[in-house]
């Protein structure tokens, strides 16, 4: 029985990771739709998505699925912020999945401390 169950968890998985790996590849057209919405954002999130205001952050490399769902939580009302609910407000679907792929598409470094 419990080898059954770790093959089950093990396939569940695997379409887990398909799933995401499917859904989550943007395509060029919908970075270049982001890149071009996201220079209203670079007041504050920086032109690469690298924060230049100090209480905004770093969009850059985040999750797609991420950052989709702030921004429509924003948008919807359902998390608020005054600057963040009234960029949101008007952005389509359309405008969300553009914005969250171009973010995502940009690639960031991490480098430990010594």
């Amino acid at each position: 029985m419990a080898a059954q169950y770790r093959a089950a968890a093990s396939l569940a998985w695997l379409g887990l990771v398909a799933l995401a790996a499917a859904g989550g590849a943007a395509r060029a057209d919908e970075i270049d739709a982001g890149r071009a919405k996201a220079q209203a954002c670079s007041v504050c999130h920086g032109p690469l998505g690298l924060a230049v205001a100090p209480d905004a952050p770093n969009l850059a490399g985040q999750p797609a699925m991420y950052l989709a769902a702030q921004l429509r939580a924003y948008r919807s009302g359902a998390r608020r912020h005054e600057v963040m609910s009234v960029m949101a407000k008007p952005l389509s679907d359309d405008d969300i999945a553009n914005l969250a792929a171009w973010f995502a598409a940009i690639r960031v470094e991490a480098t430990p401390p010594r």
